[in-house]
């Protein structure tokens, strides 16, 4: 807000751009030692520094409809990070992206990651190139992993254009709501009392999209996404996964010119004729 204000000649009553410095770094230093108390107190006086800014701009732009729609979101998003409080839901994380939402993995060393969730699915044989990507969609709104079935496997279906037979999901899809009226049913990993040899097979062939996830987020940009707002977070799952089922199917054609070539390079070559001493 202060470098917005002084870009556009807004003269503030005070930045508390020292004042503010100095109280966040005892917020952090109170916090890593567990004062908490003190801690809270440093960012009380934070959240108040901010509120006597977001106050004196608005005063300053009023009856200004040009620096009002300048203004506008920045002061949105301040009032937001201003009024929100602890175990919240919808709180602001980070200021150049909004739309991030904080998702908890509920694993000891990484129990939370901030982002976009997003649907992934893949065939549960592995194919001879490789393991595709059949299906990858953005999930806005940080929903339950159960409740997106509805949504989600008729569009599986229209994209590779094919019923499904079997569906395999992990322990996070208790409680689904998958379409009642479909053929297919829904194995959830955990519940093996009474199912057949070749549902325990399929259960463990679940584990085969843990590498598949790792490849889209580290090899092809899934892990971080430089695209801007929600639709920039649709179209980086998306093309994700189109570049990682494109590095297969390279990787597959790559093998196919080795082999022609060396079979064209045995032909090529006249068989070799005894010398007679």
């Amino acid at each position: 807000l202060v470098k917005l204000a002084k870009k556009h000649g807004v003269v503030l009553r005070q930045s508390y751009a020292r004042v503010g410095k100095f109280a966040l770094i005892k917020h952090q230093r109170y916090a890593h030692a567990k004062q908490f108390k003190r801690a809270n107190r440093q960012l009380k006086r934070l959240r108040t520094m901010l509120g006597a800014v977001i106050r004196d701009i608005a005063r300053k732009i009023a009856g200004q409809p040009g620096l009002m729609q300048v203004f506008g979101l920045s002061l949105s998003l301040a009032r937001r990070v201003r009024d929100q409080r602890q175990r919240e839901r919808g709180k602001v994380y980070s200021l150049h992206a909004p739309e991030v939402e904080c998702i908890g993995k509920g694993k000891a060393h990484k129990p939370y990651e901030f982002g976009v969730k997003v649907s992934v699915a893949t065939t549960l044989k592995r194919s001879r190139g490789g393991q595709f990507v059949a299906h990858v969609k953005a999930l806005p709104g940080n929903p339950y992993d159960g409740h997106t079935l509805a949504t989600i496997l008729p569009a599986i279906e229209s994209s590779i254009g094919a019923n499904l037979g079997k569906i395999v999901a992990d322990a996070g899809y208790r409680g689904h709501n998958a379409p009642k009226d479909k053929t297919f049913k829904v194995h959830v990993a955990g519940y093996r009392r009474g199912l057949t040899k070749a549902v325990k097979r399929a259960l463990r062939r679940r584990a085969a999209i843990e590498p598949v996830i790792g490849h889209l987020k580290t090899d092809h940009r899934m892990g971080r996404n430089f695209l801007a707002f929600a639709q920039g977070d649709a179209n980086n799952a998306v093309l994700a996964a189109v570049g990682y089922n494109f590095s297969l199917l390279l990787n597959w054609l790559g093998l196919l010119c080795a082999f022609i070539l060396a079979m064209l390079a045995t032909t090529a070559t006249p068989p070799l004729r005894p010398r007679i001493a």
